[in-house]
Formats: structure tokens, C-alpha cells, sequence
């Protein structure tokens, strides 16, 4: 059998393990995002979100912008080549390969989750340049050994890294826990790599307390709201780069913020791994 009807096979094995019965985060996030790969419990729940906390529309936006703006970051000013995404979700516009590879077209990036829509849509993600390479592994977050082991089939981990963890350490509820995995990752990586977290949040208002609350119990994967000094915890003895955690349109931004700021904003930093 040719390697697409391998492919093919895998595809349909994995449609079958998908619960459309449950709104799914990365689902969700995908909707918020204008994707189309989500479904109906996923767009209820993402309604019901927006209703109580409309300012979720604005966390998902700021959440993808500095995406794209902390990898155009390492790739052009710090220079990496190699990039770790933990928590990919489903594809969008700019994804990490994307970014990255527009500027340095030989650029590696493993793209890392567990969610059996997103290995469907796997074939997106793994379009690259001919020069570079993308590659995907079916692995749970808290499994930094796998992880590793995995990632260290594309990328060289004697040479820097980018890991970058976008909106998914709250699916993570204990805080030892966090710093533990992402010490474990941080600790197999070669110095001079960089730590990227988007998450948690400046403040924290009643009607976003109520509407995570609500969408806890709906039976999605929960998700734990942290503030500035749980989220610093998480860079352990990193060193931050200016300007430190920060709500994410003030690291570095690229161009004036046009109208108000949104009310509540997801935080951001970057450290890099010391020699």
C-alpha cells in the first residue's frame, strides 16, 4: 500500500475516536479564530463563552499575534532555527512553520498534541519549505520524556530551541505539576534556548470567572485561571528578556495600538535558557 493510503487509513481510524458529543478547547479556540474545523457542541459552548465573557474574542486574537510576534522574534533577532510547539491546536492562519519559515526558510519545527482532530489535520501543518522540515507527534503534554524523545527525530537538541507554549498550560490545574514538565523540556534542551508562555491573565473579572466556570462543567477539558506571579513561576531561574511577562501586547509590540485596550489581556514572556 502507498504511504498515502497509510495516511488515508490513519485519518479515518482517527475521525472515529472523535467525540462530537463534548466541545473540545482546541475546537473552540479553532471557532473564536474563524476556522471551520469545529462542530456544533463546540460552537454552542463557544457562544455560551462569548455571552457571558465577550472578552474572549479578544484574548484568542492577542493570544495568535504574539504568537506570531515571538517567533518572528526568535527566528530574525535571536536567530533560531529549530522550534518547539507544545498544545498546537487545529491550523489556522500563521501557524509556527509559517512564521518561522518566512524568514528563515530552513528553519525545523515540531508541532506537539494529542487531540484526534488535530492529527486529522496533520497534513496541513506539516507543509514546509523544501529547506526546512515540520513534523508532528501524537503526545500527551505531561509526557516530556516522549516528547523529547520525539522532537529528537527532527530537531538537533544540542543546538537552541524555540519552546513555546501558547494558552495551554491551564489544561494543567496543579502548579507543581507545570513547573515540573516544563522544567523536564527546558532541562533537555541546549542553552540558548528560548522559553515562550502566553497565559494567564492581568485581571481577572467575575464574568470570566463565570464563564470558564461554566464551561468547566460542560464537560470540555478544564481550564485553571493563573495570574502574573503563578505565570512567572513557570520561567523557573530562566533568564526573562525585556520586557519581562507582561500582558502580550506590550512585549515588543510591533505596531501602535489603535482604539482602547481590551479589558482583560493574556500575559507573555520570553526567557532564554542560560549557558
Amino acid at each position: 500500500m502507498s504511504d498515502d493510503g497509510y495516511a488515508w487509513q490513519r485519518a479515518e481510524r482517527e475521525l472515529t475516536e472523535i467525540d462530537t458529543s463534548v466541545p473540545h478547547s482546541a475546537r473552540i479556540w479553532n471557532y473564536w479564530l474563524g476556522g471551520k474545523d469545529n462542530f456544533p457542541v463546540d460552537q454552542a459552548a463557544g457562544d455560551q463563552y462569548v455571552r457571558t465573557f465577550p472578552g474572549i474574542l479578544d484574548i484568542a486574537r492577542l493570544t495568535r499575534e504574539f504568537l506570531k510576534r515571538s517567533v518572528r522574534y526568535m527566528a530574525a533577532d535571536a536567530g533560531l532555527r529549530q522550534f518547539l510547539d507544545l498544545g498546537t491546536g487545529l491550523p489556522t492562519v500563521d501557524n509556527t512553520h509559517e512564521v518561522a519559515q518566512r524568514i528563515a526558510p530552513d528553519a525545523k519545527i515540531v508541532y506537539v498534541d494529542n487531540d484526534p482532530l488535530v492529527l486529522t489535520h496533520a497534513h496541513a501543518l506539516l507543509t514546509s519549505t523544501p529547506q526546512g522540515t515540520t513534523d508532528f507527534v501524537d503526545a500527551d503534554l505531561r509526557r516530556p520524556d516522549v516528547i523529547l524523545e520525539a522532537a529528537a527525530r527532527t530537531l538537533d537538541l544540542d543546538r537552541p530551541v524555540g519552546l513555546t507554549f501558547m494558552g495551554v498550560l491551564g489544561h494543567i490545574t496543579d502548579d507543581d505539576e507545570v513547573r515540573t514538565l516544563v522544567r523536564a523540556l527546558v532541562d533537555g534542551l541546549a542553552p540558548g534556548s528560548h522559553l515562550v508562555i502566553c497565559d494567564g491573565y492581568d485581571v481577572v473579572s467575575p464574568e470570566f470567572v463565570q464563564a470558564q466556570d461554566d464551561y468547566d462543567e460542560g464537560g470540555s477539558v478544564p481550564y485553571r485561571l493563573r495570574d502574573r506571579a503563578q505565570i512567572l513561576g513557570f520561567f523557573g531561574d530562566l533568564d526573562l528578556l525585556d520586557p519581562g511577562l507582561v500582558p502580550s501586547p506590550e512585549w515588543r509590540p510591533e505596531t501602535e495600538q489603535v482604539g482602547p485596550a481590551p479589558q482583560i489581556r493574556p500575559l507573555a514572556g520570553i526567557a532564554v535558557k542560560p549557558a
